[in-house]
């Protein structure tokens, strides 16, 4: 199983960046997959996920009306597109995919088993 997270940079408040992470190694279409992030001195928090797919979402509440999680299964591949960015979205964006078929709970950082290795999006302000 591999992870690829990508799309990271940095970008001013108020901008957009859209992340993309491509999987390989297993049945994408097959697993809930979510977008986590760590800020500098925090701890590792959940951002949004994503049904097998694409029927349910979840968000963090910190995000919800600003980002939008996405998948193309076709392309084994998710996206996190990130608007109205602020200084406290910067952090090291990681994506995961769920340890359980069911894909439930969707919000929980311990229901995901494989990790990519992170991008870095820096938002100034």
């Amino acid at each position: 199983v591999q992870l690829q997270a990508s799309g990271g940079g940095l970008v001013q408040a108020g901008g957009s960046l859209r992340l993309s992470c491509a999987a390989s190694g297993f049945t994408f279409s097959s697993w809930t997959m979510g977008w986590f992030r760590q800020a500098p001195g925090k701890e590792c928090e959940f951002v949004a996920a994503i049904s097998r797919r694409g029927g349910t979402t979840s968000y963090a509440d910190s995000v919800k009306g600003r980002f939008t999680i996405s998948r193309d299964n076709a392309k084994n591949t998710g996206y996190l597109q990130m608007n109205s960015l602020r200084s406290e979205d910067t952090a090291v964006y990681y994506c995961a995919r769920h340890r359980l078929p069911t894909g439930q709970p969707m919000d929980e950082q311990a229901s995901y088993f494989y990790w990519g290795q992170g991008t870095l999006v820096t938002v100034s302000s």
